[in-house]
């Protein structure tokens, strides 16, 4: 259980979305929850505050009459739920619920804590608000998806629970839960800010951080594969260059050698005594996939970094409008809800996923082109050449989905276009770029492994597990256990599928085989 109230962590979030971590509001922060919401209640009266006793948007130039404030709350959210699309995986409406949560207990919203509460009950007992995938352009928000949030909140809509989407009222008498009661801008606060990117965000930085670490390994096994020189990662050779994450994946490389016995020296090779060969057997330098793995992987690391901060810090933001603050006993107009931070960032990521998957798949190529790589059969074919084909048509897979992803790496953050009677006349998008960054990400899971598959084949024909690092054995032996060598041609679809459940799930340190079907 995880008592809500101070700063989230990066860790907390990921416990409470990936793990189902359950949580708990401390009685301190919800008292200072209410504390707005009375300050909120006594500063409204005879005053005119947007989405109170206003229309929203362009609509906030006409009052709304004393008797009708509360079907306002209500009109924002039926209003809203207009999405379209297929419904929002549940890790990221479980990521979005406990942001927008999160931005609630700072005490700045105005809402009551039986908002929050409700909030809490829909996390501790796995209801899943069906939220369409289209329909915010992030600037005032995620203002449709969290309206479909806000829709169940009030015990109308539909809910995924037990894994079947159902009324929410049928799942509410289940559950014991009574509707939100609406009392002075409940229905502003739900919809506004940005949660649903954000959460997505959240998700994307975790199976982003999974990615990067399996891309680290197969590169230190392609270099042991290929018998690299292992300069390329020293440690005079990266200072003279110090980028952090350059660094980073350097010492993690070298960390991996450690134990290999597949990497040559070149003092020993090269510069030991006199060499008067003119032609030399293996290469002097390796190929730049193989060579520059700290330099390329090291940005992919440090703007994942980067990303996991932004997010963090959204998660413990108010990104409501307006802000009311206790404390300076006023309330602010302004726009926090814009989306700008994550949908930047997210672009980001994905432009850099999309070079670790343009990674691989160069790796995978030199694996199959046995012109290139001088040891082994074309395609890691382990059968009849002629007859058999290994993996060629796996590489049709990679190649294919790795072009996906580069046309997905356009930016979203720049195609702003103006809507809402150009009240929004500049938007962020940010769900539309979170949500590719997240169909980036997953293309570079299968990408990898079709690659793990051609790495592990490689392996079989040299007859080299034994020479790898013990984390390179560690990794083979545990995809070997339900992957098994082959050399008769067999369908791979299944395959794939199986092997990016076990990068996603898996960690060579530590298993992580408790994580809940969202």
């Amino acid at each position: 259980m995880i008592v809500l109230g101070q700063e989230l962590s990066y860790k907390d979030i990921a416990s409470i979305v990936l793990d189902a971590e359950r949580v708990s509001i401390d009685k301190s922060v919800e008292q200072r929850v209410d504390e707005c919401y009375k300050f909120l209640e006594t500063f409204s009266k005879k005053k005119v505050i947007y989405g109170i006793n206003t229309g929203f948007g362009p609509m906030a130039q006409y009052r709304v009459e004393d008797e009708q404030l509360k079907a306002l709350q209500y009109n924002i959210i039926r209003s809203h739920a207009c999405g379209a699309g297929e419904p929002l995986a549940g890790i990221y409406v479980r990521a979005a619920m406990l942001a927008r949560l999160s931005n609630f207990l700072k005490g700045k919203s105005g809402v009551n804590s039986e908002l929050c509460n409700l909030l809490v009950a829909f996390l501790n007992n796995d209801i899943y608000p069906l939220i369409p995938e289209h329909g915010g352009v992030g600037a005032s928000g995620d203002l449709v998806q969290m309206a479909h949030i806000g829709l169940t909140l009030i015990g109308e809509g539909e809910v995924f629970y037990n894994g079947e989407l159902r009324e929410t009222k049928e799942v509410f008498k289940e559950c014991g839960l009574k509707p939100l009661n609406i009392y002075i801008r409940e229905g502003l606060a739900i919809a506004n800010g940005t949660s649903v990117m954000a959460g997505i965000a959240a998700v994307n930085i975790h199976y982003s951080q999974q990615l990067i670490k399996w891309a680290t390994l197969a590169s230190a096994i392609m270099n042991e594969i290929a018998s690299s020189y292992d300069d390329f990662v020293s440690e005079p050779l990266m200072e003279s260059r110090p980028h952090n994450g350059q660094l980073f994946i350097a010492a993690q490389m070298r960390k991996i050698f450690s134990t290999s016995s597949r990497l040559k020296k070149r003092e020993s090779d090269l510069y030991n005594g006199s060499n008067n060969k003119k032609v030399f057997d293996g290469k002097v330098q390796g190929y730049y996939s193989l060579r520059c793995v700290p330099q390329i992987l090291g940005p992919v690391y440090d703007t994942l970094l980067n990303a996991k901060d932004v997010v963090e810090r959204e998660f413990n933001s108010v990104c409501d409008n307006p802000v009311v603050d206790p404390d300076t006993q006023n309330i602010y107009h302004g726009g926090n809800f814009h989306g700008d931070y994550i949908s930047f960032e997210m672009d980001k990521l994905k432009i850099a996923i999309t070079k670790l998957t343009m990674l691989t798949e160069r790796q995978l190529n030199y694996l199959f082109h046995d012109k290139i790589n001088g040891i082994l059969p074309p395609f890691v074919n382990l059968g009849v050449l002629g007859l058999n084909y290994g993996l060629q048509a796996a590489q049709f897979t990679a190649t294919s989905t790795t072009a996906e992803s580069q046309t997905l790496s356009n930016p979203v953050y720049v195609h702003s276009i103006p809507n809402n009677n150009d009240n929004q006349d500049i938007v962020s998008m940010g769900t539309n770029s979170a949500l590719m960054a997240a169909k980036v990400i997953e293309n570079g899971y299968q990408v990898m492994a079709i690659h793990y598959m051609a790495l592990l084949q490689a392996i079989d024909y040299l007859g080299i597990e034994r020479e790898l690092s013990h984390e390179s054995r560690e990794a083979y032996f545990a995809i070997r256990e339900f992957f098994p060598k082959f050399t008769d041609d067999t369908p791979k679809y299944r395959e794939i599928k199986t092997i990016v459940k076990f990068l996603k799930e898996s960690s060579l340190n530590e298993q992580s085989n408790n994580r809940k079907n969202i």
